[in-house]
C-alpha cells in the first residue's frame, strides 16, 4: 500500500522525538495509580463520546474544491474533486479517511496522510498513515517524515504529507497527545469506573469484617469465607440477605460510595474531559445543568469556538500540501452548513430569507436540496415593500397619476 514512497538514505540529523510513552502504546501512570493508554482512555465513556463526536462531525462536513472566476465560484467535479468529496483511494471513502485522521489527532495527537501523485504531479490517491510508525525530523531546515513500513524506512518530504497535529511541542516536530498530557484526569476517571464495576460485581456489598465470639484467627477466616460465598450466592440468585450467626456482626471496611461522592466524582470527570476537547458538556450527554436556552447557546459555542478551529486548520493544510503556496484560482473548503442537514426547519427558513433578500436564487437553493431547476428560478428576487426610513417618497411628476 505504501510501496510508492521514496526510499532514501537515512537522515544523519539527530532525531528529536520526545513523545510520551502513552503515544507509543506503553502507557503512563497517573496520580491515581492507573496506567493510561489510548486504549484504556477510550474505555472511559466520556473520552469515547468526545473523540467519536468530534471526529464524526468533522468527517460529515462536505469537502469540495472550487475554482474562482471573477466574482463567481464553480465547484470542481472532476479530477481532485471526487477524491476529496467521495473516495480518497480505491478502498476508502472520504468520510472514513477524515474520520480516521481526526480520531488519531484527538487521541495520539497527530493525524497524517500521504499524497500520491502521478508523473504529471496530479493527485491520484490519499493514503492515511499510522502516526505510531511516524517520526518527524528536521533536515536542512525542512521537515522530513520517516515512516516505518513493515520494518523498512520510507522517507517523505513535507509537501507529500498532510499533517494534522492537535498541538505541537516547542520543537515544532513532535505533537502532544491530549490523553497523555491529561493522564491524571483520565486516570481518575478510569479508577472511578473500575471502583464502580468492582462494587456492583460484589452485589453492591462493600468489603467487610466479621466480629463475634469466635476468637481464633482460623475460625474468623472460615466464617468470613462462608459469609462471602453466601453473599455472592444471594446476589446471583436474587435471594434474601444471609442471616449472621448469633452474636456476630459485620463492620464495613473502607468508605462507602455515598461518602466518597462517587456519582459527583464521575459527573465532574465528564466536565473535565469536556474541557480537554473544548466541548460543552451537553455534547457528552451531560444535561445536569442543561436548559432549552443554554443548550442552544452551547450549540453555537461549539461551532464558533471548537469546530471552526479544526475546519480552518484542515482546510489550510489541504490547500498548502495539495495545491501549494500559489494555488491560483482554486481552493479547498469544508462546508459548515452541512450541520443543518438534519435540521429541516432551520434550513428552510434560511433558504426563504436568502431568496427574499436577493442573496440566493430559487434554483440555487433547490440544487442544495438535490431538486430539479424550475423555469424562472435562476433570477434573483427581492421583496418590494421596503421604503426609506424618513418616509420621503419620490413625488409623481407633473402629468402622471392625474397630477
Amino acid at each position: 500500500m505504501f510501496g510508492f514512497g521514496k526510499e532514501k538514505r537515512a537522515d544523519t540529523v539527530a532525531q528529536s522525538d520526545p513523545r510520551m510513552a502513552v503515544f507509543l502504546g506503553i502507557g503512563a501512570t497517573s496520580a491515581a495509580g492507573e496506567t493510561v493508554t489510548v486504549e484504556s482512555a477510550l474505555g472511559v465513556p466520556a473520552v469515547w463520546a468526545a473523540v467519536n463526536f468530534l471526529a464524526g462531525t468533522l468527517a460529515g462536513l462536505p469537502l469540495n474544491i472550487y475554482s474562482l472566476s471573477g466574482t463567481s465560484r464553480t465547484r470542481i467535479k472532476t479530477g481532485l474533486g471526487p477524491i476529496l468529496h467521495d473516495a480518497v483511494n480505491d478502498g476508502m471513502s472520504s468520510f472514513d479517511w477524515r474520520k480516521y485522521t481526526f480520531e488519531q489527532a484527538l487521541t495520539h495527537g497527530r493525524g497524517v496522510s500521504y499524497i500520491e501523485r502521478n508523473a504529471n504531479g496530479a493527485v491520484v490517491n490519499i493514503w492515511p498513515l499510522d502516526p505510531l510508525k511516524l517520526t518527524v525530523k528536521l533536515s536542512n531546515g525542512s521537515k522530513r517524515y520517516e515512516y516505518n513500513y513493515n520494518g523498512r524506512k520510507v522517507f517523505y518530504e513535507a509537501s507529500e504529507i498532510i499533517d494534522l497535529p492537535m498541538m505541537l511541542r516547542s520543537d515544532m516536530l513532535s505533537a502532544r497527545s491530549p490523553i497523555s498530557t491529561n493522564r491524571d484526569v483520565i486516570g481518575l476517571a478510569q479508577a472511578a469506573t473500575k471502583y464502580g464495576a468492582k462494587f456492583f460485581a460484589n452485589g453492591g456489598v462493600p468489603p467487610f469484617a466479621i466480629t463475634g465470639p469466635i476468637k481464633s484467627a482460623g475460625g474468623l477466616q472460615r466464617a468470613a469465607d462462608d459469609l462471602g460465598r453466601a453473599v455472592a450466592k444471594a446476589s446471583a440468585d436474587n435471594s434474601p440477605a444471609v442471616a449472621l450467626p448469633e452474636g456476630h456482626d459485620i463492620k464495613p471496611i473502607g468508605t462507602d460510595p455515598e461518602k466518597l461522592q462517587f456519582v459527583e466524582t464521575q459527573r465532574f470527570q465528564v466536565e473535565q474531559i469536556a474541557r480537554i476537547y473544548s466541548l460543552p458538556p451537553t455534547f457528552l450527554q451531560d444535561l445536569t445543568h442543561g436548559t432549552f436556552s443554554n443548550t442552544e447557546q452551547q450549540d453555537l459555542h461549539f461551532v464558533k469556538h471548537t469546530l471552526k478551529r479544526w475546519v480552518e486548520q484542515f482546510e489550510q493544510e489541504l490547500n498548502l500540501k495539495i495545491l501549494g503556496r500559489k494555488p491560483g484560482s482554486r481552493y479547498i473548503e469544508m462546508n459548515v452548513d452541512g450541520l443543518l442537514r438534519g435540521d429541516f426547519k432551520t434550513r428552510m427558513e434560511g433558504y426563504s430569507l436568502g431568496v427574499q433578500s436577493g442573496t440566493f436564487t430559487p434554483n440555487e437553493n433547490r440544487r442544495r436540496e438535490n431538486l430539479p431547476d424550475v423555469e424562472g428560478g435562476d433570477q434573483a428576487f427581492m421583496q418590494g415593500a421596503n421604503m426609506p426610513l424618513d418616509g420621503n417618497l419620490e413625488k409623481p411628476k407633473e402629468g402622471e397619476n392625474g397630477a
